[in-house]
């Protein structure tokens, strides 16, 4: 399993609006998912020339293309000429997206995720937990407003 973790922040230096701390298969999923995106729409991409591209050992680069298959974000072709390409446009597709099929719901406490986490039997009426699903909930809204073709347009 790969250990090593990438914070994102967002906000002005005075005040941090936001906190994620990503594993490094969602580094490489993100990394796919742009690098697919810069391809024509019908273009299909050898998982090789990804591997080569992006740094992304071979080893993990199935098993987190599965991921995005399995959420609709990838497809893949079969045959001598296959590979792989985006299932939806890049406007379509947010940084949400890839987060959450390759980590799963983004949460900053297991009790936004499952309120029988809380050993304190608590979420109902916890300030702490309102405060942490505010955050939550701001994270999902900006990772939302950022397409693949938002990246596309900046780089």
């Amino acid at each position: 399993m790969l250990q090593r973790k990438i914070i994102v922040l967002w906000g002005n230096f005075n005040k941090v609006v936001g906190i994620i701390v990503l594993n490094q298969a969602t580094d490489y999923a993100l990394r796919m998912s742009l690098h697919l995106s810069k391809k024509g729409s019908n273009d299909i991409t050898d998982a090789a020339s990804i591997s080569e591209k992006e740094k992304i050992p071979k080893r993990f680069l199935f098993k987190i293309i599965n991921n995005l298959t399995r959420a609709g974000i990838v497809k893949s072709v079969r045959g001598k000429n296959g590979g792989f390409m985006l299932a939806r446009s890049p406007e379509e597709i947010t940084l949400y997206d890839i987060i959450e099929a390759a980590e799963g719901a983004i949460a900053v406490n297991k009790c936004l995720l499952d309120p029988n986490k809380c050993n304190k039997e608590a979420t109902a009426h916890c300030i702490v937990r309102k405060e942490l699903d505010k955050l939550r909930n701001e994270q999902i809204h900006k990772l939302q407003s950022i397409s693949l073709k938002n990246l596309l347009e900046d780089a």
